[in-house]
Formats: structure tokens, sequence, C-alpha cells
């Protein structure tokens, strides 16, 4: 029984993973806008087109998959982390009967929190070389230099440290609860569709994916621009405490963005943000859905955790 479950988590972490690299991969130009929108304040355009227009005419046509590989690679072994940890928690404490929503947020809140912990040099890395080479209205960036995924890890810890690789964990730790929310509305909402028919089509997966992501991603968007600035790391803010992005560092950022923008400075790129992480996490829930779906037909096994 425990190696057709260790199974069952393998086949839903492997889903989950090639769910997530189609989804971000076709809309990943978003995601680049987003980030700009997010760290470099003096950008007149507000707009996520205007933005895309903006980098495609000053830094060529392939600049918004700039930093591509390492995203992907991250997201990759991110996902799968997270799925894994969700389905072999799942499977251990709802033991084939049916899940709640309270569980499912325990169950989504402690895989984030296994998943923030092993992945985040990988992110800050990541938004680096994502931001490389990008043509900045902020004068305050110290721009970086790096070959690849490996000079990056290399230059950050000699310079910064080997903590700097952990930069913005406590907003991503507070961030968990963004997945958790994502997990327990799309659990939630699967329950209620399935009482009324036999089968979900992939319409109805694609929608609840995105009404899921939606609900979340709006509630928690102000910690992910403290963790965007703090990732990026190049911003030169009260470097003291640079610790992990101390408490003191997200209030004081939070602050910062109220005082110079009003409140809606904490939602700047969101419109960009929700447009690609919606039409990803739909996208990505539907490749999974169908993946797993499929390997458990063709290895004649019926999934032990069907909600």
């Amino acid at each position: 029984m425990a190696s057709v479950l260790s199974y069952e988590s393998l086949v839903h972490a492997v889903a989950g993973a090639v769910g997530s690299v189609t989804a971000m991969t076709v809309f990943f130009p978003l995601d680049t806008a987003r980030l700009r929108l997010q760290v470099d304040e003096k950008r007149k355009s507000k707009t996520t087109h205007m933005v895309l227009l903006e980098i495609i005419k000053e830094e060529g046509l392939l600049a918004p998959y700039r930093g591509w590989f390492p995203v992907i690679s991250s997201l990759c072994c991110s996902n799968f982390v997270y799925f894994y940890t969700f389905n072999s928690l799942k499977a251990v404490w709802v033991k084939g009967q049916r899940s709640t929503t309270g569980k499912d947020l325990v169950i989504g809140f402690v895989a984030g929190v296994v998943n923030v912990l092993l992945t985040t040099p990988l992110w800050v890395v990541n938004t680096r070389l994502k931001l490389q080479g990008a043509k900045f209205r902020n004068e305050d960036i110290v721009p970086t230099n790096y070959k690849g995924i490996i000079d990056a890890f290399h230059q950050i810890i000699r310079d910064e440290g080997i903590l700097a690789l952990w930069n913005g964990t406590f907003p991503s730790l507070l961030l968990v609860f963004n997945p958790a929310i994502q997990f327990m509305f799309y659990e939630g909402l699967k329950r209620q569709l399935l009482k009324k028919r036999m089968k979900l089509s992939s319409l109805d997966v694609f929608i609840i994916g995105a009404v899921a992501k939606a609900i979340a991603t709006t509630v928690t968007y102000p910690m992910q621009t403290v963790q965007s600035i703090l990732r990026f790391g190049r911003h030169r803010l009260n470097p003291e405490n640079r610790t992990l992005g101390s408490l003191r560092n997200i209030l004081y950022l939070l602050h910062q963005r109220v005082r110079r923008f009003g409140i809606m400075g904490l939602y700047k790129g969101l419109e960009a943000k929700l447009l690609q992480t919606v039409l990803t996490a739909a996208l990505m829930f539907l490749v999974y859905e169908k993946l797993t779906a499929a390997t458990f037909t063709v290895m004649g096994l019926k999934s032990a955790h069907k909600h």
C-alpha cells in the first residue's frame, strides 16, 4: 500500500511540475511585465501591454522571455516539491475518506512551508537573472552580472553571504497562504461540482483553477511585491537587517510604498499578475488533472484519493 501511495504522490508531483512548466511558458511575458512593475517604481507605463511593448522596443524581441530557463527549472523543482508534499500528507492524513476544507488548508500550508525553505535560493537567483540587463528607470538599483545559475549562486554567496540566498524568506513564508488558499478553494469548488455531476469537464477544471487563483492572488498581493523587492536585493535599503527579510524590512517597504503611491501602490502590477497567474494556474490545473488521470489509467490504478 505504501509503495502505491508514494508512487501516486510521484505521479501527482510530476504532473504538477509538467503542468506548471507548460502554463508558465505560455504566459511568461506577463510575469516579466509584472516583475518590472513591482521592482522598477519609476516606470511611467502602468499597463501590462505598454510595459511589454516598451521592453521589446528597448531590449529586443526575446527580452520578455529573459530568465526563462532559471524560472522554469525553479518552478519545476518548486511544484514537484509542493505537489509531492501535498499529496503525501493528504494520503497519510485523509486515508481515503473525503477531505475537508480545513484539512486542505492545513496540508496546503505545510506543503508550502516545506517548499519555501527548500526552494527560496532558486527563486532569489531567478529574480536576479530575470532582471539582469534590464533598463531600469530607478537609479538606486545596482546592476548584476551573472553568467548563469551556478555563477549567480557563487557570486551571491561570495559577496553577500550564504543567508542572502534566503532573502525574502519571511514574506515567502507569509505567502504560503497563497497556494494554501488556492488549493483550499480549488479542492472545495471541485467537491461542490462533483456532487452535482459525475465528472468534471476541461472547462470546469480551467474555471475552478482560475477562480481559486484569483482569490488567493488578490488577498496576498502586497506581500508579493515586498517579496520581489527583497529577492531582487539590489535596492539600497537599510543594510543592517537583511537577514531573511526581517519583519522590520517588510513593514518599512510596505510603509514606503503606501507613502509614495497611496494604498493602490501595494497593488501595482496586480492586473499583470492576475492575468498571468489566473491563466497560468487554470492551465496548470488542467494539464495536471489530465496527466494524472491519463497516467493512472495507463498504469491501471484508481487514484487512491479521488475527492
